[in-house]
């Protein structure tokens, strides 16, 4: 997608789900996701909200589409490995998903020491719980991928990195079942790591967040996203690592690097972030939609009035 295009989608960003006096009520509000709660279902409406360092900081241009129709390509490919809560499709960024009893914890599996991995490991700190060896480098791919788990932070708050052991023991998360999202994440990992190599990406590392519906075990949010997950270019990674240098990325590591050059690391108040940052992070979440899938990404309607439209219509279908 051309940067002139997408720019102008900058003024048009949706940065929130506002629906009429008769329903605002039922909507809650997570750091990028707007939900109706119907009962047994969930409406969930990707806005363009864009979160950094447990924050939101600004909007991303076409970022909700992006994220939703990439996480429905890979709720789709993934559907044999687990099975996930969407029920029906609305609009290019609204769905409607079953709800589930969401596990508090984010699985989160990395295959290379980076991010605030590599800030840790650097400060002598253990990366939940594992002691790695101590002559690691920036960007070193693990002998195998590794999970570290997070607790999920109250609003205003950040997300705690725990141990694998350390989930059960603080009975997050019942043992049997525990193992079951260790099983699956990594099945998850393997494939989309898998698919990522065949169009020359590499999947560095990714969340994962389930539940629990009628007893069994169910995926939920989003899937190996550019929110949710870090995506290097392939080709260049040898060359890169040897020089000790950044990767070519295609995930928000980009905005997070800029915050970070500017002292801001989710504490006090951020900087203002100008309009060619907000367009070249949306460039790299189009990109990743594009190289992931194979498809052209076509934006579809971002007016805030028939988004509203699209989910009350929902609401009064369901309801």
């Amino acid at each position: 997608m051309e940067k002139g295009k997408l720019s102008s989608y900058l003024s048009t960003t949706l940065g929130e789900l506002a629906l009429g006096k008769k329903h605002a009520a039922r909507v809650s509000r997570g750091k990028v996701r707007d939900m109706v709660d119907l009962g047994d279902r969930l409406i969930i409406t990707v806005t363009d909200r864009l979160s950094a360092f447990d924050r939101v900081l600004t909007t991303i241009p076409c970022k909700g589409q992006v994220l939703n129709e990439l996480s429905l390509f890979w709720f789709e490919a993934t559907r044999s490995i687990v099975p996930n809560h969407i029920e029906e499709t609305l609009s290019p960024r609204s769905v409607i998903a079953r709800k589930c009893d969401v596990l508090p914890v984010e699985v989160i599996v990395r295959a290379y020491l980076t991010g605030s991995a590599w800030r840790d490991y650097r400060q002598g700190k253990a990366i939940a719980g594992i002691v790695l060896p101590p002559d690691m480098r920036y960007n070193q791919k693990f002998e195998s991928p590794v999970i570290t788990p997070s607790t999920k932070a109250e609003r205003g708050a950040h997300d705690e990195p725990i141990s694998t052991g350390d989930v059960v023991r603080r009975d997050l998360v019942s043992e049997p079942l525990w193992r079951r999202v260790e099983e699956c994440a990594l099945a998850l990992f393997k494939a989309g790591s898998e698919h990522a190599a065949r169009n020359g990406l590499i999947l560095v590392d990714t969340k994962y967040e389930f539940g629990t519906r009628e007893g069994k075990l169910v995926l939920v949010d989003e899937v190996h996203t550019p929110d949710s997950s870090r995506f290097w270019h392939a080709d260049t990674y040898d060359e890169l690592y040897a020089r000790g240098e950044a990767q070519r990325e295609l995930d928000k590591e980009y905005l997070r690097r800029w915050l970070i050059e500017r002292g801001y690391m989710g504490d006090g108040e951020a900087p203002p972030i100008p309009d060619d940052i907000r367009l070249e992070t949306g460039l790299r979440y189009v990109t990743a939609y594009e190289r992931v899938t194979g498809r052209t990404f076509m934006p579809g309607d971002v007016d805030a009035r028939r988004e509203a439209e699209i989910v009350e219509k929902a609401i009064a279908r369901l309801a």
